[in-house]
């Protein structure tokens, strides 16, 4: 069988290796980067269920990649991994009358650590093999920045400008990033929302000289390998709770601002897992829920909320969903991408009975729903949920009309938002070591205008 490539979205980048693809990042036609084919697992499945997570990962990652050795990967893998606070990796708990998949068992204390550490051992690897140089940008609404700061902290061959909206990450997610002092790591704080700070982005990947003067990647979730990482943790979840259950399916409840998470479990699901449909929940910035109702992307105003890495009304892996959904017709996504670039919006026709999926249903929380969320898991089950988990908690209760065992994603540690924590329960229950040692540390950050012009030659003057 022929390896897989991969293409954009768009069209017009020439096919590329798996390594090509990560140091690409963004494609240089402004699309994402897809593979070529999604493989077909259902076969492989259950001489797949009894393995632990980093031979799991191994089976998953090496169906797209044929530039990496056996070795090399396997080596890759359990460097990603050995930091993690659980020997599962990604563990499952029963929690009321849904399971709970703990995402948060990285460095940083987020699902984003699940493929940003991954990443970063990816990055150093190809970058020693080619006697590289890279400068990363991110956006972040809260952890993937000192996710991908924890990643590549350190290294010689990298650079990375992480970009947060200035007041709108929680102060702990603020600290995690600027606490970080390493000579190589950047960060800005953009006076704009995440929105901005993932336009300014854009705008230096689609600026073709610039991009290849100062070698820009990129980690943020349009890195093809960001979703490949995740969709590990959806094979891993099903199995556990298939064998705990005896169930021949599941659901999966995904909180989500930029698309990159609940996009993974659609490929997983692609790929022959039994999931039976993917609920999709967002907060108060509920652009992809109700495109899902009513067929139309419309982009609003961004509200901050206590949920603030879904604070997004931009959602970057979008498109990589619509390129399916469209036909794989690339002109038909451009087309409507350069629509919602004027209008601010778009949409695609529903069917028969009102819905634009039939594997993924949405909705949405809000403030009062999240908090009275989290108290009511807490007071029945003496379990603590982050506001991002209690939303799709939330919206996961809202469908509950089918017998599958449904599993929500835990998305961060609870400690990362204390304060909800204790605005929901009245008592300050949140805490974590790695966390509470942050109070008193120095940080390093730097304010800067909304503007890709004082981002850009920010980055020129510090590049490697």
């Amino acid at each position: 069988m022929k390896p897989i490539r991969y293409i954009s979205t768009r069209g017009e980048q020439v096919p590329l290796t798996f390594k090509d693809a990560v140091m690409t990042g963004l494609a240089r036609d402004g699309g994402l980067l897809i593979p070529d084919r999604i493989p077909d697992v259902s076969d492989q499945l259950e001489s797949w269920q009894a393995l632990d997570y980093p031979d799991l990962a191994f089976e998953v990652m090496r169906l797209f990649m044929d530039d990496l050795s056996d070795e090399q990967l396997r080596r890759l893998i359990q460097a990603a991994y050995a930091s993690f606070a659980s020997a599962e990796v990604t563990p499952v708990r029963k929690v009321g009358e849904h399971y709970i998949l703990e995402l948060f068992h990285g460095p940083t204390l987020a699902f984003k650590d699940v493929a940003l550490q991954f990443l970063g051992q990816l990055f150093e690897e190809i970058l020693e093999e080619r006697n590289g140089r890279l400068n990363i940008v991110a956006a972040t609404s809260g952890d993937t920045g000192s996710a991908a700061i924890a990643g590549v902290r350190g290294q010689k061959r990298i650079h990375i400008f992480v970009m947060h909206p200035y007041g709108r990450v929680s102060p702990l997610q603020e600290r995690q990033m600027t606490s970080v002092l390493d000579d190589n790591v950047f960060n800005l704080a953009v006076e704009g929302s995440f929105d901005d700070c993932q336009g300014i982005m854009k705008s230096l990947f689609t600026d073709l000289p610039f991009k290849d003067q100062y070698a820009l990647g990129t980690v943020n979730s349009v890195n093809w390998a960001r979703v490949l990482s995740q969709i590990v943790y959806y094979v891993y979840a099903a199995f556990r709770v298939m064998e705990e259950t005896d169930a021949p399916a599941v659901q999966f409840a995904v909180p989500t601002g930029n698309f990159g998470d609940i996009l993974a479990g659609w490929y997983a699901k692609q790929m022959g897992l039994p999931i039976r449909r993917l609920v999709l929940a967002t907060n108060e910035n509920d652009i992809l829920s109700r495109f899902f109702h009513t067929g139309v992307y419309a982009r609003g105003t961004v509200v901050p909320t206590i949920s603030p890495s879904m604070d997004i009304q931009v959602a970057s892996n979008f498109e990589r969903w619509l390129y399916y959904k469209v036909g794989s017709n690339p002109k038909e996504i451009v087309r409507l991408m350069d629509q919602f670039s004027r209008e601010g919006r778009l949409a695609i026709p529903r069917d028969a009975s009102g819905r634009v999926d039939e594997e993924i249903v949405a909705g949405s929380s809000d403030t009062r729903r999240t908090l009275a969320t989290i108290e009511k898991i807490h007071q029945n089950n003496g379990y603590l949920l982050d506001p991002h988990t209690a939303a799709g908690v939330f919206v996961a209760e809202q469908y509950n009309d089918l017998d599958d065992p449904m599993i929500c994603l835990a998305t961060a540690h609870p400690a990362k938002f204390a304060k909800a924590i204790q605005d929901a329960t009245g008592k300050d229950l949140a805490h974590h070591p790695l966390l509470d040692a942050l109070m008193d540390a120095p940080t390093r950050c730097e304010v800067i205008s909304n503007s890709v012009d004082a981002v850009k030659a920010y980055v020129a003057q510090r590049a490697i």
